[in-house]
């Protein structure tokens, strides 16, 4: 095998690779002979069927094999000896080949930049937190009464009002016709909660008890069953019972039918959620900051090849109902900025920019500093999104564990995540007490305001300004 560097350019790599005839043809001869070894054919005793037999039933199956082990072991090979780190996945394109001759094939690779990791403990970051006052906790226990409110049987005959709860038995139907889904028996329905089509609701109030009511309305036009949407229909509803709510005191026994062991078993469990709560909002915005800092602290040369990829990532999220182009031959060419304006084109541009360098910059560090996604790691995430699909557990199990892209999904975050909390470990970290409300003041966190993000921290960085607190990354091309 020869291998011959035909460019350097930037980060682009690209080889001349040729593998020999001789070098097929031994390999080949190799598996066939294998294969003979094996080989249980009609007419011949196992492990005694001759080669050349075993060759003009397998040949071109084995030829196909060892084409292809020979341009990955290339592959590898030339990454190693040039110690090269790849960005993204290297291409190898077989230029000629025909039996009996030597392979040529091309073969492609975008490394890995060299580039600045800041000094991690000159950041500094303010982390803002939040007292819990007995007050919150007293206003949250309040908030779980109301939403777990009982009801009662009204004992007078009194009309319906907004605020109870009728339960009802109803037919729906639609020119006359019942549909699916329109018929129910003992339905809860709270009067004034929206739940149902608009004027359903509204047109129970004066009801009473054994009355059976003709309730008209029309379907939204934007309704999820689209055969109904924008459909007038009947709704035959009988009231079997209306409903008073009840004040629910706030003791003991109220923490009881919650499966606490009294109040302040509650009230306990309450403060923990809620400061798991502000924990996360409050990291979160720790979280961001670091990137920031990151994104304006180095600049680097990018991989074209991933800041591709971004981009087409990006502008599919901004422009959603792009679609793609088909060409003459009837090949797929995704045009995702097709019907963008110049202005969001750069903005996507930007951001892709800004991505690839956070990605490959938090890699790095974790890289240097051995942080990795453990087994167990994967494992406790995987549980967590399982959980999501109550009585679908085995299903999304198997899905899991038969997709690397799905497991891949789930260890990415981890990851991140990972190496933010050894950031914040290193870095100047000073608490500053806050409202709840800043807490959850909404940062602007959406596609535009990370464009200005992007743009900022492109046009800041200077590459021949760079601080004196940095440390230089040893990967070399």
């Amino acid at each position: 095998m020869a291998v011959t560097q035909t460019l350097s350019e930037g980060l682009k790599r690209e080889f001349e690779v040729i593998i020999t005839k001789n070098e097929i043809e031994k390999l080949v001869d190799q598996k066939l002979e294998g294969i003979a070894k094996e080989a249980n054919l009609p007419g011949f005793r196992p492990g005694k069927v001759p080669v050349s037999v075993v060759k003009n039933r397998f040949g071109k199956q084995v030829l196909g094999e060892v084409v292809r082990e020979s341009v990955d072991t290339a592959t590898k090979d030339t990454m190693e000896k040039n110690k090269l780190t790849p960005s993204s996945q290297p291409k190898i394109e077989i230029v000629s080949f025909e039996e009996g001759k030597d392979l040529k094939a091309k073969l492609l690779v975008e490394i890995m930049p060299d580039f600045e990791i800041p000094e991690l403990s000159s950041l500094n970051i303010i982390k803002p937190v939040v007292k819990i006052s007995e007050k919150d906790i007293k206003a949250a226990v309040e908030k779980i009464a109301k939403e777990n409110v009982g009801t009662r049987v009204i004992t007078n005959d009194r009309a319906a009002k907004k605020g109870d709860t009728l339960v009802i038995d109803f037919v729906g139907r639609v020119n006359d016709e019942p549909f699916e889904g329109g018929e129910a028996k003992g339905h809860n329905l709270k009067l004034g909660s929206n739940t149902f089509i608009p004027g359903f609701e509204d047109a129970l109030i004066g009801s009473t008890k054994g009355k059976t009511t003709e309730v008209k309305v029309t379907f939204p036009k934007n309704y999820q069953v689209k055969n109904l949407a924008g459909k007038d229909a009947v709704f035959e509803t009988k009231v079997n019972e209306i409903r008073e709510d009840v004040e629910t005191k706030i003791d003991d026994e109220f923490a009881k039918t919650l499966g606490m062991n009294d109040l302040d078993g509650l009230k306990k469990a309450v403060r923990e959620q809620i400061s798991k709560q502000y924990d996360q909002a409050s990291r979160e915005k720790a979280k961001r900051q670091i990137l920031d800092k990151l994104a304006d602290a180095v600049s680097f040369e990018l991989p074209e090849t991933l800041e591709k990829e971004e981009y087409i990532n990006i502008c599919k999220a901004m422009n959603p109902n792009s679609k793609p182009d088909t060409n003459r031959g009837g090949e797929t060419n995704p045009d995702p900025d097709k019907g963008m304006t110049k202005e969001e084109k750069l903005d996507a541009s930007e951001i892709a920019k800004r991505r690839v360098r956070l990605g490959l910059l938090l890699s790095e560090i974790g890289r240097k500093n051995n942080i990795k996604v453990e087994e167990e790691d994967t494992r406790n995430a995987m549980m967590t999104e399982i959980q999501k699909y109550p009585g679908q557990e085995k299903q999304i199990m198997d899905y899991m564990k038969n997709n690397p892209e799905a497991q891949q999904q789930l260890s990415g975050p981890i990851f991140e995540n990972k190496i933010i909390d050894f950031i914040l470990e290193l870095a100047n970290v000073k608490e500053k007490t806050v409202t709840v409300e800043e807490l959850y003041k909404e940062d602007e966190v959406d596609l535009k305001n990370e464009a200005k993000k992007a743009k900022k921290s492109n046009k800041s960085i200077d590459k021949n300004k760079i601080k004196k607190s940095i440390k230089k990354t040893t990967q070399k091309s």
